[in-house]
C-alpha cells in the first residue's frame, strides 16, 4: 500500500458535541463518502485527569489550562452526571488524512470559523468566558466540538496516547509495535518493576505494545531520560480504569 494511504489522524468528538446531539452529524460529515478516509479505530473514553493532562501538555501553565481539562473530561457539560462524561475517539486513515480532517473541522476558534469558513464543523461551536475567583474574565474556552491532530508529529503522539495497538486492525497499524516481555506497575506516580500493595499492573508480558512506549519504560527503569513521560504511557494502558479516574 502507498505510504500516503497509511497517513492517520486522531479525532475526538468532545463533550459539548455529545451534549448537543451532534455525534451522528459529525460522523456523517467525516464519513468516507465526504473525506475519502477510512475508520482505523474507534472507542468511547471516560477521560481521566492523567489522560487530559497528557493530551493538553503543551498548554500547561496557561490561564485556560484548568478549564481545558475540565472541558475534555466532561465536568463542564455533565457535572451532575459522571456516567455521561466521555468522548468518542477515532483514528482516520487515508491520503492527506491530517489536512483533510482539519479542512472539514475548520478554524480552531468557532467565531473565526463562522467568518472564514461558514458551514464547517467548528462554526457550530462557541466561546465561553473564563473568570477568576473575583469574577474577572481572564481568558476564553473554545467549545469547538472536535479535536483534530494538527500535524504528523501530533498525530503520532496523540494516536499512541489514546489507542493501544490491539485497538487498530493489524493491517492498519502504521507505528512500530513490540511484544512486551516484562511486568510494569504504577504506584504513587512512579514506575514499579515488582508488585507492591496498591500498585497497578498496566503492562504484562505477552502484550503487544507501541515500541515507543516500551522504550520510554526501559529508559525510566534504567534511571535515564525518556522521550515522553511515564504518565503518557500509563494513561493509555489504563484508559477507562476506575483506579486512575478523577
Amino acid at each position: 500500500m502507498d505510504v500516503k494511504e497509511l497517513e492517520q489522524t486522531l479525532v475526538l468528538i468532545k463533550p459539548d458535541a455529545l451534549k448537543n446531539s451532534l455525534t451522528g452529524y459529525l460522523l456523517s460529515q467525516l464519513a468516507e463518502f465526504h473525506t475519502g478516509l477510512h475508520f482505523a479505530g474507534a472507542k468511547i473514553v471516560h477521560v481521566s485527569k492523567m489522560l487530559a493532562e497528557e493530551h493538553y501538555a503543551e498548554h500547561k501553565g496557561k490561564g485556560f489550562y484548568p478549564a481545558l481539562l475540565d472541558y475534555i473530561m466532561g465536568h463542564l457539560h455533565y457535572g451532575d452526571d459522571p456516567w455521561k462524561q466521555r468522548v468518542v475517539a477515532i483514528v482516520y486513515q487515508g491520503p492527506d488524512a491530517i489536512q483533510r480532517i482539519r479542512d472539514f473541522a475548520g478554524p480552531t476558534n468557532p467565531h473565526v470559523a463562522r467568518v472564514e469558513k461558514p458551514g464547517c464543523i467548528r462554526a457550530l461551536g462557541t466561546l465561553v468566558p473564563i473568570k477568576d475567583d473575583c469574577g474577572n474574565v481572564i481568558d476564553d474556552r473554545m467549545d469547538n466540538l472536535i479535536h483534530a491532530s494538527a500535524n504528523h508529529a501530533d498525530a503520532d503522539r496523540e494516536i499512541k496516547l489514546w489507542f493501544l495497538p490491539g485497538e487498530v486492525p493489524p493491517f492498519m497499524q502504521v507505528y512500530r509495535t513490540e511484544v512486551n516481555k516484562e511486568f510494569y506497575y504504577f504506584k504513587d506516580g512512579k514506575l514499579i518493576r515488582e508488585y507492591e500493595a496498591d500498585s497497578i499492573c498496566f503492562l504484562a508480558p505477552g502484550v503487544r505494545a507501541w515500541a515507543s512506549d516500551l522504550e520510554v519504560l526501559r529508559r525510566i527503569s534504567q534511571g535515564g531520560t525518556a522521550a515522553a513521560s511515564l504518565e503518557s504511557v500509563v494513561a493509555k494502558y489504563l484508559i477507562n480504569d476506575v483506579r486512575i479516574e478523577s
